[in-house]
């Protein structure tokens, strides 16, 4: 019974450790590439009327407004951008993209763009050419040197009506930073090239701001709306990827709860092993207390004969949590091998690969948890054992 306890404590502290491991891991993965691939802030112009009388939120005096907003405490990179969805093809293959056109000293200030997981080419031609992001370069079979054509059907405009734009463009430069959405629809442009293909001469779409302190974006806002001018939105990143981090928030709390009530099934354990330990050494306990030992020395016994098994329990199973988590990618490996391939899907859980990252309160909580778990379930058969009448237990020894 002791054994079977302490090894139902160490796994389930095991599976404590580990998963909360895995979703930290996930939460880091996520937030990295999106502060490391996309801008912190994003202003754009509200809603107006062009020259033409057409609505528009196009920004005419983007240069202006960058400046401003560089003067802005704690701001590390404001650049105007060109966004836009494009149809990209090659060896006859299509694939739709998310096209940005930047500056090349803006964007080479991307983080993830210039340091990726991998990549192939060089930053330095960005001026040359398209950089495609692996799943689209992948997705048409190109690398770097061959040709690509964007297609937009917003092109030229002729008295019959309005031509689709095709224009043919050279791969400079493969990345990928580590995120199926970004990798499979993100390609970059010139700014200047970028303009005279969606026609915004003269134009930005958007300002993208880097801050110091991404976590703490929010007091940035209104520092960088005052800068920016009368008639501008921002949009955060928090905004834009709210609503899964807060998904990630309750599965987290989800999962800690479930895991939990593993913890608890195993601690149930120590009390049915202790109950059966009193009841084969109620004599025992008669004449120990016979022999003038008192309530609380027997309580202390079987009390630390249970806590004993849960500490020796909580501690294995944190020392394999930990090293799961350490070497989580040669097991994975394995396990992908061993499964046939294609256990972890990047198309679904976004990130290429499985993350872990070891947090020193998710340990803590699990230590504290399996120990508080531990030494609650102890104390009922121990207080039994101590209340046990001496009269009663040498009867019919």
């Amino acid at each position: 019974m002791t054994v079977i306890s302490l090894v139902g404590i160490a796994l389930a502290v095991f599976a404590l450790v580990a998963t909360l491991a895995v979703r930290s891991g996930f939460r880091y993965e996520f937030v990295r590439t999106i502060l490391g691939a996309n801008a912190h802030l994003t202003v754009y112009a509200a809603t107006h009327r062009d020259g033409s009388g057409r609505l528009s939120r196009a920004i005419t005096g983007y240069s202006e407004m960058v400046q401003r907003i560089r003067k802005v405490p704690g701001v590390l990179r404001a650049a105007p951008a060109i966004r836009g969805q494009l149809m990209v093809s090659a060896n006859g293959r299509n694939a739709g993209v998310e096209v940005f056109g930047e500056r090349k000293r803006d964007v080479l200030g991307l983080r993830l763009f210039v340091h990726p997981e991998s990549h192939s080419g060089d930053t330095a031609s960005f001026d040359q050419g398209i950089s495609l992001g692996s799943g689209v370069a992948r997705e048409l079979g190109v690398s770097v040197g061959d040709r690509v054509k964007l297609i937009s059907p917003d092109g030229v405009k002729t008295a019959f009506g309005t031509a689709p734009r095709v224009k043919s463009y050279h791969v400079v430069y493969i990345f990928s930073v580590g995120r199926y959405d970004i990798d499979r629809t993100r390609a970059y442009l010139p700014f200047s090239e970028a303009q005279t293909f969606f026609n915004r001469e003269g134009t930005a779409d958007e300002i993208e701001v880097d801050v110091a302190h991404p976590d703490k974006v929010d007091r940035y806002v209104l520092p960088i709306i005052r800068a920016a001018g009368r008639g501008s939105i921002i949009w955060t990143w928090r905004d834009a990827s709210g609503s899964f981090l807060q998904a990630l928030k309750t599965e987290d709390n989800v999962m800690f709860i479930i895991l939990s009530i593993l913890v608890l099934i195993a601690t149930m354990n120590i009390v049915s092993g202790l109950i059966m330990l009193v009841k084969n050494k109620g004599g025992d306990v008669g004449i120990l207390r016979t022999m003038g030992l008192t309530q609380g020395s027997i309580l202390r016994i079987f009390f630390l004969v249970g806590a004993a098994i849960g500490i020796i329990g909580t501690l294995i199973g944190v020392v394999f949590g930990v090293l799961f988590a350490i070497y989580i990618d040669p097991i994975f490996t394995f396990v992908n091998a061993a499964l046939g391939g294609g256990v972890w899907d990047p198309s679904v859980r976004y990130l290429s690969e499985l993350p872990a990252r070891l947090e020193f309160w998710d340990v803590a909580r699990a230590v504290l948890l399996s120990l508080g778990l531990s030494f609650g379930a102890t104390i009922f058969p121990a207080r039994r054992a101590a209340r046990m009448n001496p009269v009663e237990a040498l009867r019919y020894e």
